[in-house]
Order: C-alpha cells, then sequence, then structure tokens
C-alpha cells in the first residue's frame, strides 16, 4: 500500500504486523482440507496525515460477502442491541408510517425486522445473497446488492430518499470508502439523517483488541478519522455516541452538510479523548504491536502448560476475530482440538488456516472439557451466561483479550 485510500498520502507508519493469515471468514469444508488455501498479509497502517489506521485491500468485498458465513441473529444481545436503537430512533427521529428507512448491509435482517413491526417501510441493501435471501424469508425487503453511488441513486429514484439511513458495522469493510460514503448522501434525504456503528479504533488500541483486524477490515476509525471519512460523501458528523459493543464503538451521527448545524458536546468530548491518548500523533501507536506480542505468549503458554498437564481445552464460537487470534498465535488442534458455533453454517467446516474443526456447541456438555477459550470475547456477558453450565463439572471459561483471564462460572 503506498497511498492512503482516504486522503492520498504516501505518509503510512507500521502500527502492527501480524504476518499472513487466510481470509477469516473462508471456512473450509472438509473435501477442501488438502487444497492449497491462499494467505495474505495483515499489516495495519496509519496515515500520519489523517490518521486513518487501514489494511491493504488485498482482498474484494465480492470475494468476502457473495456468500457470508456471519448470521446477526444468531447473537441474542446483537438482536436485543438492534432493538433498543429502532426504538430510540424512532423516538428521536419521530419514525412513523410515513417514513422510510434504509440499512446498508443489512445482513439477514435482525435489525429491520423492528422497524417492520412498527409498520415503517423500509428496505435492506445486502452484498451477500445467502444472508439476503434469510432477510426476505423473515419478511423484511431487502435489495441484493453492494452500496455504491449508482446503487443508492437507483434505490432513490425507485423508493424516494430516506428518513433514515443505518450502516452497522459496515463502514470498516468497504475500500473504496469515498464511494460508499457518496452511496449513503445519495440515499439519504437531504434533511435526514446517517447512522453508522463502526469500531473505535481508541478502544482497539487501549484493550489490545488486535483479533479485530482482518481482512475484511480495511479501516479502523477515530472520530476524527471518521469526520474526514464522512465529508468526502458531502455528509457532516452531528453527535456521537459511545457504546460498548464489538469491545467499544461510535455511533455517528450524521446529516447532509446543509441540514447539519452544530456538532453536539460529545463530539469535542471524544475528540479530547482521542487527543489526550496521541491517536493525532505516533506516539499512540508505538506500544501496541509490543501488548499484542504479549497477548500471543500468555494465551500459548496457556495452552501449552494445560496439555502438559492433561487438561482439556476446547473452544466455544467461531467467529472472524477468532481466526485472527489463531492464526497469529499459531494455535492448531493440538492446543484446542475443536471449537463450537451456534451457526449450522459452520458446522462440518473448519477454520481458515488453523484447520480446527467446527462442531455443535452440544458438544462441551458432552465433552466435559477443563477449559472453554470463548473467541467472541466481545459477547463476554452474553456467554458468560450461556455458558455457566460448565460449572457442573468444575469447568472454566478464558478470555483471551484483553489479557488472559480464566473464569469460574457459576448457576
Amino acid at each position: 500500500m503506498t497511498r492512503c485510500r482516504l486522503c492520498g498520502s504516501t505518509a503510512l507508519e507500521s502500527v502492527v504486523d501480524l504476518g499472513a493469515t487466510p481470509p477469516c471468514e473462508s471456512f473450509l469444508a472438509a473435501e477442501r482440507l488438502d487444497a492449497p488455501e491462499p494467505t495474505y498479509p495483515l499489516h495495519l497502517r496509519v496515515c500520519t496525515d489523517c490518521w486513518l489506521a487501514q489494511i491493504p485491500p488485498l482482498i474484494t468485498p465480492e470475494e468476502t460477502f457473495s456468500e457470508y458465513a456471519y448470521f446477526s441473529s444468531y447473537s441474542s444481545s446483537w438482536v436485543e442491541h438492534a432493538r433498543v436503537f429502532v426504538e430510540d430512533a424512532a423516538a428521536r427521529l419521530g419514525l412513523g408510517e410515513d417514513s422510510f428507512v434504509v440499512e446498508v448491509a443489512s445482513n439477514d435482517g435482525y435489525l429491520l425486522r423492528h422497524v417492520v413491526d412498527r409498520g415503517v417501510r423500509c428496505l435492506g441493501v445486502e452484498p451477500s445473497v445467502n444472508v439476503g435471501a434469510a432477510a426476505r424469508e423473515a419478511g423484511v425487503p431487502t435489495l441484493t446488492a453492494f452500496l455504491s453511488p449508482e446503487t443508492g441513486a437507483a434505490v432513490r429514484a425507485e423508493h424516494g430518499p430516506a428518513d433514515l439511513v443505518v450502516a452497522n458495522n459496515v463502514y470498516a469493510h468497504i475500500p473504496d470508502v469515498i464511494g460508499f460514503t457518496q452511496g449513503l448522501r445519495a440515499l439519504v434525504a437531504d434533511d435526514g439523517w446517517v447512522s453508522v456503528e463502526v469500531q473505535h479504533l481508541l478502544t482497539l488500541i487501549e484493550e489490545n483488541q488486535y483479533d479485530t483486524i482482518y481482512h475484511e477490515h480495511f479501516q479502523y476509525y477515530t472520530v476524527a478519522s471518521a469526520i474526514r471519512a464522512l465529508a468526502s460523501g458531502g455528509l457532516t458528523l452531528v453527535d456521537v455516541e459511545l457504546l460498548p459493543t464489538h469491545g467499544g464503538s461510535l455511533r455517528l451521527w450524521a446529516r447532509p452538510e446543509e441540514a447539519a448545524g452544530e456538532p453536539s458536546g460529545r463530539v469535542a468530548d471524544v475528540l479530547a479523548r482521542e487527543k489526550a491518548a496521541g491517536l493525532q500523533e505516533l506516539s499512540g501507536y508505538t506500544e501496541f504491536s509490543a501488548r499484542v506480542a504479549k497477548v500471543r505468549r500468555d494465551l500459548l503458554r496457556f495452552l501449552v502448560e494445560a496439555a502438559e498437564e492433561g487438561k482439556t481445552v476446547v473452544g466455544y464460537g467461531a467467529p472472524g476475530k477468532g481466526n485472527t487470534l489463531l492464526n497469529h498465535c499459531g494455535i492448531r488442534p493440538d492446543l484446542l482440538p475443536y471449537t463450537v458455533d451456534r451457526n449450522p453454517y459452520k458446522h462440518g467446516r473448519y477454520t481458515p488456516g488453523t484447520r480446527i474443526p467446527i462442531l455443535p456447541p452440544d458438544r462441551i456438555a458432552a465433552d466435559r472439557p477443563d477449559y472453554v477459550l470463548v473467541l467472541p470475547w466481545n459477547l463476554r456477558a452474553e456467554l458468560v451466561e450461556q455458558l455457566s453450565y460448565v460449572h457442573e463439572w468444575g469447568g472454566r471459561l478464558v478470555f483471551p483479550i484483553p489479557e488472559l483471564s480464566i473464569v469460574e462460572v457459576e448457576r
């Protein structure tokens, strides 16, 4: 990568180099285990002109999202998060029967189904054929397409301008951030609102959340860099919320620049926090690589010692972030014989690169392991409750991020 994809600068500095890994959602069917598996460098850099953190666009969204293994509805807490958002947005913006809501990257309809339930007209724009089909089966109108300025204009011409455009956990997944932002502007009414949720680079750095760096996450935002990205498409940030989701996320409220007005005090507050953390100078990034290396050493030490003591360790979850962690640490079935996942799509498949089998969740109760390594650590509260049954045989949960933590659960 020679130039920043947002501002075009060549002033890119290394933040952390995680080696080369396969794309994190390319789960392997059994018949592919003897076939070659492509890997790509995973090296995070930051632009010292606009402070957008980014990785090179070595894979395309079409390769990742045309058929996708992630279905949002399998996370109960995420569905509840979406329900609360819809309820709050409806009250904040006065959404009613005459309103129109569009969600970009609407997945399986996990959020828009709450809009449908309120009797508000809506449309999902979802590139993945398989999850878009699931949304339509659930009664959520869904267009199979990637968002571009042309797609946004076509949707607006057919359905009218949107009072609210939602883009949750997609703004990092688009290498053409300027074109995507122009697509958002094409969708939204001139006096409408755009709500974007994206992981916050501040918490990624502070909490060692390096496993959220993977090839389908092309960029990593602060409020400062998000302001510049939104402006590239004619949108102005007017408010921001700090959310606990995904280990720490931003909810960015933006409007067309001509309708924006003055930003809220919360925008200035978060900008000040980012500046205090050194994220607008290189000093805020220099120690991250060393802290990442310690996460790796601590997890490997635990797994090796458990194996030498005859203890059994299995995984819970097969999220994309887990595959960054497993590959960076070099964890194979000798240290983690399998992981489980609630998503039937992944059952019988294998994790990319590390080739760890993915089984149904009931395998844990059948095998009664000593430890369960929780890979979707961002769902900690939900999963401590879901996995409380491991207490029956004295099992314990292990969380690798932000630092190794072994938890005894109680019913």
